[in-house]
């Protein structure tokens, strides 16, 4: 497993409150919509990321991060490994603190990019999951 329990901890506690999460839009189906909700539950501010720019859970839609006007803590991921890599790269070129790949998206690649750049990051865990195993 990428990122353990002590990262975990630091991403969901201490790095910042804006997250921007890939892959959300308004589809109730998809995995993203009902962590999204989670993490708003939690005091998260989340910014969904997705070419189709909805606003969903009350927040604005951008299509890409860089279309984001203001910095975001950490960039969950909810694309298919193979794209996720690019989304790790621009989660860097935004400032992001860290970086967050939901479950069953593996890019070890990207882990060691993004982590060489100085971000924390997990890879193959649902923050929806660790949340409650906080307290």
């Amino acid at each position: 497993m990428y990122g353990d329990a002590a990262t975990v901890r630091k991403i969901l506690t201490e790095l910042g409150d804006t997250w921007a999460v890939v892959g959300l839009s308004n589809n109730r189906d998809r995995a993203a919509y009902g962590v999204a909700q989670v993490l708003q539950r939690f005091g998260k501010k989340v910014v969904p990321v997705h070419p189709k720019a909805e606003t969903v859970h009350g927040e604005q839609g951008y299509a890409s991060l860089a279309d984001i006007p203001f910095d975001v803590d950490v960039v969950d991921v909810f694309v298919n490994s193979d794209l996720a890599g690019p989304v790790a790269d621009e989660a860097v070129a935004k400032g992001a603190k860290a970086v967050w790949f939901q479950l069953g998206v593996v890019d070890e690649a990207a882990y060691e990019r993004t982590r060489a750049a100085g971000l924390e990051m997990v890879m193959d865990r649902c923050p929806a999951i660790e949340i409650p195993r906080l307290n």
